[in-house]
C-alpha cells in the first residue's frame, strides 16, 4: 500500500467517524423540523409556547428538559408529545411525525380535532401509547390501520364519533394491554382478542351487537354497557335465535319419530308388567308402591333443586336477569344428612326462614365473579337477602367449615356486612347476607351515570376510606393468627348503606377457599410479594387497602384485578406515582369528587397514605395500625397545610404551565 493510499484511508476513516458522531445532532435537528412542520398544520397553534424560540426541542445537560410546551425528552430525543386541553382544532395531520423514530407516546386528548382518523397515523410505527380521545373525529377506520404498529400497548379513542366496524387489526396487536373505544358509534361485532396480557377493552356506549368473545368474559361488565346488542359473559346470556324454517321442520320430524319409538317401547313394557302382575298374587302394598312413593318424593326434590345445580351455568342458559329460586333444594341422594339440607343461621338477631322459603323466592342476578354468582332473593315476608354461591371450597371438611362460619357469624362491627346463614354441600357452599340497596363502591365509582344518581364527593369518599380501614383493623384484631384477615379487599366487595357507610363483605374466607383458586382470584395474592416470592403476609391486605384508596381518589379502576394468577402488577399505583412526580398533581384526582381548595391538603395526605400502603417493597410498606392512625388524622388536620400544598403548585404563563419540582421533591421523601 502506497503512502497516498494510507493517507486516503485515514481521511476516509476520520470522515466516517465525524458522520457517526454528528448523527445525534442531526437527529435532534430532525425532531425540530418534524415538530415545526407538524405545527404548521394545526389551527390555533399559538398556544404552543417555546416552539418558535429557536432553541432545540430537547435541551439541558442530559437532554431531558424541553422549553417546547407539551414536548417531553429523554437523552436528547423527543419521546413523547402531550398536547391536551389546548383547544387545538382542524384536521389532525401527523405525517410529519413519522420521521421521529424515538417518539413513543402521543396524546391529543380533549381538543377540537375533527374529520377522519388522523392522516399518517400508521407511519408512527414506534408508538407505544396513542391517546386521541375526546375530540370530534368521525367516520370509519380502515380495518388494517394498526397492522404495522406492533409496539402499541395503550390505545385510547373514546369520546369521538367513529363509526363502522372496530378495526380487526386492533385484535392482532401483540403487546396491547389497554383499549378504550367508549362513547363512539362503532357497529357490528367485537373482533377476536387473543392477547395474553390484555387487561382492559372498554367498548361501552356504542352500537355493537353479538356475543362477547370468551377472552373478554372476565372483564368488568361496565366495559360493555350501552350496547343493546351485546350479550354473553360478563353481560346477560345471549338469547336463543330462531333457526331457519327447514331446520325447524326437520327437527319436528325427528322429535316426532323419537316420541313414537318411546311410546311403543313404554306400551310394550306396560303390557308385559300387567301380564306379570296378573300372574302374581297381591301381597299388600309391596316394594313397588314403596318405590313409587320414593320416586315421587325424589322427583319433587329434584324439581326443587334445579337452581342450585344450575347456578354456575344459569348466566349462559337464561335470557333474563330474573329467575325463580323455587326449583329447590338438593335431593336426598346427594346429601343424606338431614341437616345438610337446611340453612344454618349463625346469628340470633336475624329473622329466620327456611331453605324452601329462599328457593321459592324470585331472584335477580347481581353479578358473576371468579368464585361464582350472586343473587338477590326477595322473600315472601318482604325481606331481601343476597345468596352467594361458592364453587371452590371443596377441599375443606364439613366440621371445619361449620366452625369457621360460626366464627364469622359472631363478628360484629359497623363496617362489616354480617353473615346471616350458610348452606353446606360438598360440591358447593351458599352464604346468605342481607341485601344493601346502594350496591357496591365499584358500581358507584365506575358505572355510567344516570340522571339524579348520587355522586361520591370528597367528604363521602373520605368517610368510605375511614370505614373500610376501621373494618379491616377489626378483622386484624379478631383474627390475630390469620395470615390474610380479609384476603379479597376490593371496591366490589365494599357495599354502601343508606348513609354511605361502607360494609366489607367476602372477608376472612381464605381458610375455606381452595388454595389454587384463592391464589388465582383473590386480590391479596396480586401483591408484589406473592408475584415475586410466592408468599403473603398481613401486609398483603394493607397493599390491597392502598390500591383501594388510590382507586377511590383517582376514580380509575385497577385493571390488574382482572388478571388471574401472577404477573398482575400494580399499574394504578405506578401511574399515580409517576404523575405525582412529574406533572400537575391535581390531574391525579377524580374530577367528580368536586373538592374545593380547602380539601387539597386532605386529598394529598390521603394520596401519600395510599402510596405508602401499596409500596412495592414490603419492608417500606406501612403497618395497618399506622395507616389507621394517619387516616384518622386526615380529617382532624383539615385546616392545616393549605399553604404548603399550594406552594408546590407553581404556575407560570397565566397558569398554563405548572412546575412539578416542588411536588417531585415532596414525593421523593415518601
Amino acid at each position: 500500500m502506497t503512502r497516498d493510499d494510507i493517507y486516503s484511508t485515514i481521511v476516509y476513516s476520520l470522515l466516517l467517524i465525524t458522520v457517526c458522531f454528528a448523527t445525534p445532532i442531526s437527529g435532534g435537528d430532525g425532531d425540530a423540523d418534524a415538530l415545526l412542520k407538524f405545527k404548521s398544520s394545526l389551527a390555533n397553534a399559538t398556544v404552543l409556547g417555546g416552539w418558535d424560540s429557536g432553541d432545540p426541542p430537547c435541551s439541558g445537560e442530559r437532554g431531558s428538559d424541553s422549553k417546547w410546551k407539551g414536548v417531553m425528552c429523554s437523552n436528547g430525543t423527543v419521546f413523547a408529545l402531550r398536547l391536551e386541553n389546548m383547544s387545538l382544532s382542524g384536521a389532525l395531520d401527523v405525517q410529519a411525525l413519522g420521521s421521529m423514530h424515538g417518539l413513543k407516546s402521543v396524546s391529543f386528548m380533549r381538543n377540537g380535532f375533527e374529520g377522519l382518523v388522523p392522516r399518517g397515523l400508521d407511519r408512527l410505527v414506534s408508538l407505544v401509547h396513542l391517546y386521541i380521545a375526546h375530540n370530534q373525529f368521525s367516520g370509519e377506520i380502515d380495518g388494517d390501520l394498526f397492522d404495522g404498529m406492533k409496539n402499541l400497548v395503550k390505545v385510547h379513542l373514546e369520546g369521538n364519533q367513529f363509526s363502522g366496524k372496530i378495526p380487526m387489526s386492533l385484535g392482532k396487536l401483540p403487546k396491547l394491554t389497554e383499549l378504550n373505544l367508549e362513547g363512539n358509534m362503532f357497529t357490528g361485532s367485537l373482533p377476536a382478542f387473543k392477547q395474553k396480557n390484555l387487561v382492559t377493552v372498554n367498548v361501552a356506549n356504542n352500537q355493537l351487537e353479538g356475543r362477547i368473545p370468551l377472552t373478554l368474559g372476565l372483564m368488568n361488565p361496565t366495559f360493555f354497557l350501552g350496547n343493546k346488542g351485546l350479550c354473553g359473559p360478563p353481560l346477560l346470556p345471549c338469547r336463543y335465535t330462531r333457526p331457519p324454517l327447514l331446520t325447524v321442520f326437520l327437527l319436528a320430524i325427528t322429535v316426532l319419530a323419537v316420541l313414537v319409538l318411546i311410546t311403543v317401547f313404554c306400551s310394550v313394557c306396560i303390557l308385559g308388567r300387567r301380564q306379570r302382575q296378573s300372574q302374581t298374587p297381591n301381597h299388600g302394598h309391596g316394594l313397588g308402591v314403596i318405590y313409587g312413593q320414593t320416586e315421587q318424593h325424589s322427583e319433587k326434590s329434584s324439581q326443587d333443586s334445579k337452581v342450585y345445580r344450575k347456578l354456575a351455568n344459569e348466566a349462559v342458559q337464561r335470557d333474563s336477569t330474573t329467575t325463580t329460586l323455587s326449583e329447590g333444594a338438593p335431593s336426598p341422594d346427594e346429601d343424606k344428612r338431614g341437616d345438610q339440607r337446611k340453612l344454618h343461621f349463625v346469628r340470633n338477631d336475624q329473622e329466620r326462614f327456611t331453605l324452601q322459603d329462599m328457593l321459592r323466592a324470585s331472584a335477580e342476578v347481581l353479578g358473576s365473579g371468579g368464585f361464582g354468582s350472586s343473587y338477590k332473593a326477595a322473600l315472601t315476608s318482604g325481606r331481601a337477602v343476597v345468596v352467594k354461591r361458592f364453587r371452590f371450597m371443596s377441599n375443606i371438611g364439613r366440621e371445619e367449615f361449620y366452625d369457621h362460619m360460626k366464627k364469622i357469624g359472631r363478628l360484629s362491627h359497623p363496617n362489616l356486612l354480617p353473615l346471616v346463614a350458610f348452606y353446606y354441600r360438598k360440591e358447593e357452599k351458599l352464604l346468605v347476607t342481607n341485601y344493601i340497596p346502594n350496591g357496591s363502591l365499584a358500581n358507584l365509582l365506575h358505572a355510567n351515570r344516570t340522571p339524579g344518581q348520587m355522586v361520591l364527593d370528597w367528604p363521602i369518599r373520605l368517610k368510605i376510606v375511614r370505614g373500610v380501614t376501621r373494618g379491616l383493623a377489626y378483622l386484624y384484631r379478631v383474627f390475630p393468627d390469620l395470615n390474610l384477615p380479609h384476603g379479597h379487599l376490593k371496591s366490589s366487595n365494599v357495599l354502601l348503606d343508606h348513609d354511605f357507610e361502607p360494609l366489607l363483605t367476602d372477608y376472612a374466607l381464605v381458610p375455606v377457599v381452595n388454595r389454587e383458586q384463592s391464589q388465582q382470584f383473590m386480590v391479596a395474592y396480586k401483591a408484589p410479594e406473592f408475584t415475586q416470592q410466592d408468599r403473603t403476609s398481613r401486609r398483603s391486605d394493607v397493599w390491597s387497602l392502598g390500591i383501594l384508596i388510590l382507586e377511590i381518589l383517582t376514580g380509575k379502576f385497577p385493571a390488574n384485578y382482572l388478571r388471574q394468577g401472577k404477573g398482575a402488577d400494580d399499574e394504578l399505583a405506578a401511574w399515580v406515582e409517576s404523575v405525582a412526580r412529574t406533572e400537575w398533581t391535581a390531574d391525579v384526582f377524580d374530577k367528580e369528587m368536586k373538592a374545593g381548595k380547602e380539601h387539597e391538603a386532605q386529598m394529598l395526605k390521603l394520596l401519600k397514605i395510599g402510596l405508602r400502603c401499596c409500596d412495592w417493597d414490603i419492608e417500606r410498606r406501612i403497618e395497618l395500625h399506622e395507616a389507621v392512625d394517619r387516616i384518622e388524622e386526615v380529617e382532624r388536620d383539615a385546616g392545616g397545610g393549605q399553604e404548603s400544598v399550594r406552594s408546590s403548585y407553581v404556575t407560570a404563563s397565566e397558569g398554563d404551565h405548572r412546575s412539578s419540582r416542588a411536588m417531585t421533591e415532596e414525593f421523593s421523601l415518601m
